[in-house]
């Protein structure tokens, strides 16, 4: 074709559709796409997760599963004004921008998708007022900014966000949902503020583990404590986009209800408080349904979390990182795969198209408490049976564990695999356990995630 063919071609076409094309072909030589235009469209296809109607992590031992890591407070703010005695000078803005830095590191290593909340996580202290809902429901203009940021920031690099809505802990201020009528209003403002926005890269978790009894402090907590409570704001959310893809967390212990799993589009379990021995049979427990399963939050740190990872992927459930001591607690530091060097490299091996697990050369230490869960309720007084599992893959002869409660030995046991400590309190308030095994000689060899209850007035 001639030049002089080529300029008779383009008289003839319309002027205005030349004038599209020449947008599109700016955008295009731009990296960019008009407002309310995504690159990543998450989906489901059997018990597998798909980007732009492709399995994700194909070929690899995480082919089709959600490699996540939570970082609920890299929206955070705190309107109750504590986080300003402790940090003078806090910048939500500038912690959001430091996460969304980022975003192109994390995801380079393997991760293929953030968990982050309207109501955020523990800051690392206790009655942060940190929601993006008004008391009614109604949505907070200025926290949702920093969320769509976030959003936006992990759709230009091939991720997914999974949206939590409600955490136990946003209660007792004056922003505090009202009840059942106001969490309902949250729910279906956020749906819809994800619709209007045309986010394609956006699943939902109704709540952050449901039965935590952070919620029994809220109006109506109960029943949104309960299965029929989530049910309902699953099928809720469903009505009002049927594309959305929705769920709720359980607890620490991997285990999800019938009723919730029949009404999930995915099945999101927590591993906080379950030993690396029971992870196999949890997940076979809900493979029953057929739909993915995704661990969104495990806190097990290092070589443990790097050999919790691949036990999760090994048994096909995808699985979430949660640095509590790094991420989540302020000064909430966002260093890329420096959080978690173990962990994020077993991320990049765990994606690699035939890379494969040897799981016994993975293997551990490991010393978990199993029970309480997060959030149990006690009253002053009562016996509290704290169940251990003591994994040692290595005996290092002569360990013993000790038990702590908010930082003061309160047991101290010999090793062994199974253990139960009987412990009470008779003053109320938040207590946080961990515990930890020393050598022969006194010295930390290596401690528990941490279990945080409540002690209530008898």
């Amino acid at each position: 074709m001639s030049i002089t063919d080529v300029r008779s071609m383009f008289r003839k076409v319309n002027p205005a559709c030349l004038a599209v094309f020449a947008l599109m072909l700016v955008f295009q030589l731009n990296g960019c796409r008009p407002e309310g235009r995504f690159k990543t469209s998450v989906s489901i296809e059997g018990d597998k997760f798909y980007f732009n109607g492709q399995v994700i992590n194909p070929g690899s031992p995480a082919e089709g599963l959600l490699m996540n890591v939570r970082m609920v407070n890299t929206v955070f703010e705190d309107r109750g004004g504590e986080l300003e005695k402790r940090i003078p000078g806090f910048d939500p803005d500038a912690n959001t921008n430091a996460f969304i830095d980022k975003i192109p590191e994390y995801v380079s290593s393997g991760v293929n998708a953030f968990t982050i909340c309207l109501q955020g996580g523990l800051p690392g202290y206790e009655g942060a007022i940190n929601t993006a809902f008004n008391s009614d429901g109604s949505l907070r203009d200025d926290y949702l900014q920093r969320v769509e940021r976030v959003i936006r920031a992990c759709d230009e690099n091939d991720a997914a966000v999974i949206l939590s809505l409600f955490y136990q802990r946003q209660h007792s201020h004056h922003s505090a949902l009202t009840g059942k009528e106001s969490i309902k209003r949250a729910v279906e403002n956020s749906v819809n503020w994800i619709a209007d926005k045309g986010f394609t890269n956006v699943v939902l978790e109704i709540s952050n583990e449901y039965r935590h009894g952070g919620f029994r402090n809220w109006v109506d907590g109960e029943w949104l404590m309960s299965e029929e409570g989530q049910v309902e704001l699953i099928r809720m959310a469903k009505q009002l986009n049927p594309d959305l893809l929705v769920s709720t967390s359980g607890m620490g212990n991997g285990t999800f209800h019938d009723d919730l799993a029949k009404a999930s589009d995915f099945l999101l379990i927590h591993f906080n408080t379950t030993s690396l021995d029971l992870y196999e049979s949890r997940i076979k427990d809900v493979q029953k349904y057929g739909k993915p399963i995704v661990c969104n939050e495990d806190d097990k740190l290092g070589p443990e979390g790097a050999f919790a990872q691949a036990i999760a992927v090994k048994n096909g459930c995808s699985w979430g990182y949660m640095g509590m001591l790094r991420n989540q607690y302020f000064p909430f530091e966002f260093n890329g795969v420096a959080d978690d060097p173990e962990v994020y490299r077993m991320y990049r091996d765990l994606t690699t198209a035939d890379f494969q697990i040897d799981l016994e050369s993975l293997q551990h230490n490991s010393i978990t408490i199993n029970y309480p869960h997060d959030g149990e309720i006690f009253r002053t007084g009562q016996n509290i049976s704290i169940n251990l599992s003591h994994l040692y893959y290595d005996d290092p002869g002569g360990a013993r564990i000790e038990l702590l409660a908010n930082n003061e030995k309160i047991a101290e046991v010999n090793n062994n695999i199974r253990l139960r400590v009987q412990w009470q309190s008779d003053e109320p308030g938040i207590y946080i356990f961990q515990a930890l095994v020393r050598d022969e000689a006194g010295n930390e060899m290596y401690r528990s995630a941490e279990v945080d209850i409540i002690v209530q007035e008898n």
